[in-house]
């Protein structure tokens, strides 16, 4: 599988590039990153970027979205969105491209949150009564908050329970409501990333949690959803789709 990088020069770009080394079935063939010079297999814009690709796995900034997915569209290659933060044009371009090329997006690329949110949705239907309060935790440089995996938690609470209404950062005066479910978010130092979700009644209390210790577990994520991606027609695709095969 030859990989188009979108972020060669970042953490996660480096994470990506160790994994695929380790991968007998990957190869980066192109890296493209306007925040660092051009060097190699690495270019500064898509325009430069003339290698023969399979996928794209994206690593970058959100600000990169339309760019990226004006070249898959030109070159009909799937994309593996892994940058989270988009607005909500941003969010509309991504859907109108999967019209077009297949494109897999997920706030979080661990197999472990995937499991997590299954389990968070389950609970939810189980203790319709219970409240809910989702926290994450985050190194000290992340910059949205509360982050996009605190919110797909939330969103799989939401399918199971529509009334749920998120209250991010609680604040202020007032008892907290029927359908309210707090999220909370910890930024400290350099920690990868902790969600952690309860639910609880009057008698007794759930607490569901995935701890990542590496990022490179996020980049073995990606690449396990580009060979997923690849071969699959145009649409729409995240982590329930790849968990189900």
């Amino acid at each position: 599988m030859r990989i188009i990088l979108c972020g060669y020069g970042g953490h996660m770009g480096r994470e990506v590039r160790t994994c695929a080394e380790r991968d007998a079935h990957s190869e980066i063939v192109a890296g493209v990153d306007p925040m660092i010079p051009a060097e190699g297999i690495c270019v500064s814009s898509f325009a430069e970027c003339e290698a023969e690709a399979d996928v794209i796995i994206d690593f970058s900034h959100h600000s990169m979205t339309g760019a990226l997915l004006d070249f898959a569209e030109a070159k009909n290659l799937p994309v593996v969105l892994a940058t989270t933060g988009q607005t909500d044009e941003e969010k509309a371009r991504i859907r109108q491209a999967a019209g077009k090329i297949p494109v897999f997006l997920a706030a979080n690329y661990s197999l472990g949150i995937a499991t997590l949110t299954d389990l968070v949705k389950r609970a939810a239907a189980l203790y319709p009564d219970g409240e809910i309060e989702i926290v994450e935790q985050h190194h000290d440089r992340k910059l949205d908050a509360p982050s996009g995996t605190a919110l797909a938690l939330f969103s799989a609470v939401k399918e199971v329970r529509p009334a749920a209404e998120a209250n991010c950062g609680r604040s202020g005066q007032g008892k907290r409501t029927k359908d309210e479910v707090g999220i909370h978010a910890i930024r400290m130092g350099n920690i990868v990333g902790v969600h952690e979700v309860m639910i609880g009644t009057q008698n007794e209390r759930i607490t569901l949690k995935h701890e990542a210790f590496s990022r490179g577990v996020f980049a073995e994520g990606s690449i396990r959803a580009a060979a997923f991606l690849v071969g699959k027609p145009a649409g729409m695709y995240d982590m329930k789709d790849l968990l189900e095969g």
